[in-house]
């Protein structure tokens, strides 16, 4: 069966920060890149950050939205088939659900699969969500 959960979200006070997890089982997580978006109310799920290829590696690849450049990070446990969003710095704006998603790159993952265009109709797995709520 194939799996994302996400963990790790909650209430935070500005300037404070948080680490997400996405959790992956049940496809081969190497040949997915792992892409984290987020969706408040009355606006479209944005892509936030996005991660294929392995460090250990020394091919991978990353993006970041730029409204989250410099502030969060994304990393991997490829041991764990897990994913890590450490978001920095929060401010109410990043208030949202945020979901995990992969999309499948095989043999192109290594320093390719996070090629833009990021967008939630190109993601073949999602996970449920975890809400983040930043207060003043």
């Amino acid at each position: 069966e194939v799996q994302l959960v996400e963990s790790g979200g909650g209430l935070v006070q500005a300037g404070g920060t948080l680490r997400l997890s996405c959790g992956a089982s049940g496809f081969p997580f190497e040949d997915y890149a792992i892409v984290w978006f987020r969706q408040v109310p009355g606006k479209e799920r944005e892509e936030v950050s996005c991660l294929s290829g392995s460090d250990a590696r020394g091919d991978a690849m990353r993006h970041y939205a730029d409204f989250v450049k410099g502030r969060f990070t994304i990393t991997s446990d490829t041991a764990k088939t897990t994913v890590y969003l450490e978001m920095n710095s929060l401010a109410p704006d990043d208030t949202a659900v945020y979901y995990c998603a992969a999309r499948r790159c095989g043999d192109y993952c290594s320093g390719y699969g996070c090629y833009r265009p990021l967008r939630s109709d190109g993601m073949h797995y999602w996970g449920k969500g975890t809400p983040v709520t930043v207060s003043l």
